[in-house]
């Protein structure tokens, strides 16, 4: 049995903030050896140093890989957003970071054939980059549900799928624009497999619902599709709305609904509202006395410094599900 002094000693750590790196990947929903790698090659590591071999996070670290997440899934190459998640919680990255972020490590990054740099990725998501490429729709099928079935929905979202479909938006960027059938290709069978895999809808049930929405003007749909596909793993009923709801079919919807929690993704910064997320959370229900409110997750990288307390901005997937979770049983 602990001590009252060990267990004050781990109350005092953890109101300190401190992760360790495998905790710091869970909550980010990455595999912990990218979480090494950024620190490695980029310079967003702990910013103060502990003894022992095992290095511990504060809230501002985490704050920081938190915004790569943000970056890298709106398809940025790692370097620029590296500097950039450095740069906007005001720490300067050491100078080996900023002057090669890459070229030390290049040897040990994946390639998908026709140069496309993938990072530290699992195997799985060289096939998918591979099979894209060739527009090969019987392999790219086959090897989503396996890597989907193998590592389940979130990690295969986070370490295989979006990856790949982060290389081949570099790959068309970089290119004029010769790979944008590829993207197409690619996403068109990524949603495939979502509804594939995805478990029939959950029943109602009074305040678990989450409606899924873009707002006005957007319509990336893909990571709207993903977590609905996980919280219907989870059991939990969704209303999927798609790409660029009218707000007053938005409003509608959720007045008809009385959701837990309602997503909102916006993609860009010219299509996100605040005004529109902060009236989509004042929005009540219920009977007198008893009246709620949903919780609105701002979804996507538009939303980035737009956000206000009480709206929550997940940083990923597996923060995404944890957020409608939490709404769902409050």
């Amino acid at each position: 049995m602990r001590s009252e002094r060990d267990i004050g000693g781990e109350a005092d750590e953890r109101l300190a903030g401190t992760l360790t790196t495998g905790e710091v990947a869970r909550r980010l929903g990455v595999a912990p050896t990218t979480v090494r790698s950024w620190d490695r090659r980029y310079g967003l590591g702990p910013q103060e140093h502990t003894g022992g071999r095992h290095r511990r996070w504060a809230a501002g670290d985490v704050a920081r890989l938190e915004r790569m997440c943000a970056l890298t899934a709106t398809g940025m190459a790692p370097a620029e957003a590296a500097r950039l998640a450095l740069s906007d919680t005001g720490v300067r990255p050491p100078r080996e970071a900023v002057a090669t972020p890459v070229r030390p490590a290049a040897r040990r990054r994946g390639r998908a054939g026709s140069g496309m740099r993938l990072g530290d990725v699992r195997h799985e998501c060289k096939g998918v980059a591979r099979a894209a490429l060739r527009l090969d729709a019987s392999a790219l099928d086959a090897l989503l549900s396996e890597t989907i079935a193998a590592h389940g929905l979130i990690a295969a979202w986070t370490e295989v799928i979006m990856p790949a479909l982060q290389a081949v938006g570099r790959k068309w960027e970089s290119s004029g624009e010769r790979y944008v059938e590829v993207e197409h290709f690619l996403s068109w069978h990524v949603s495939g497999a979502l509804r594939r895999h995805a478990p029939p809808v959950a029943a109602d049930r009074p305040g678990a619902t989450t409606v899924l929405a873009c707002v006005p003007a957007e319509h990336h749909t893909l990571p709207l599709e993903v977590l609905a596909a996980a919280l219907a793993e989870r059991g939990l009923p969704v209303r999927m709305f798609g790409g660029a709801l009218p707000v007053e079919s938005l409003v509608a919807a959720v007045r008809r609904t009385g959701p837990a929690a309602v997503g909102l993704w916006a993609q860009s910064r010219t299509t996100a509202s605040r005004p529109l997320a902060q009236h989509v959370s004042a929005l009540e229900w219920g009977v007198r006395g008893a009246r709620r409110r949903p919780v609105v997750l701002t979804l996507g990288p538009g939303w980035a410094g737009q956000t206000t307390s009480g709206l929550p901005h997940p940083a990923g997937l597996a923060e995404a599900v944890r957020t409608v979770e939490a709404a769902v049983n409050r």
